[in-house]
């Protein structure tokens, strides 16, 4: 399951490094004072997450509870921030960047893969059996 897991995530980070990506081509940084998306919080999601991975893959490695559930940890601190920029973006009908709306698709494959991915990530940290 913790392969599983690992997959589930590579799929929310690739569709996370696309929106990112979007986001600084739209002149994300530019407006990060007037934007819905302050800078912070956009790269603070991201930090998070890669953070956890690597807590995650470490965990995979030495099979180490603690490192599973500190994976959990900054997981779930990283989801708090993407449900925020997630509620911004739904709010007052602006889905704009630079005149351009995000591609709704990959919002929505980043939000279904990190979703997926909290709750494996859960499912596996509490399992009696670790990987």
């Amino acid at each position: 399951m913790g392969l599983v897991t690992a997959a589930a995530w590579t799929v929310a980070a690739l569709a996370g490094v696309y929106l990112l990506y979007f986001w600084l081509a739209g002149g994300g940084l530019r407006r990060a004072k007037v934007t819905r998306f302050p800078a912070a919080l956009v790269f603070a999601h991201p930090a998070l997450a890669v953070s956890a991975l690597v807590c995650w893959i470490a965990g995979l490695v030495t099979g180490s509870r603690v490192l599973a559930w500190v994976a959990f940890g900054g997981l779930a601190a990283a989801a708090l921030l993407g449900f925020a920029m997630f509620t911004r973006w739904l709010g007052a009908g602006r889905h704009k960047v630079s005149g351009r709306g995000f591609p709704v698709l990959a919002v929505a494959l980043h939000g279904l893969a990190g979703v997926a991915t909290f709750a494996l990530v859960l499912l596996t940290a509490s399992a009696p059996r670790l990987f």
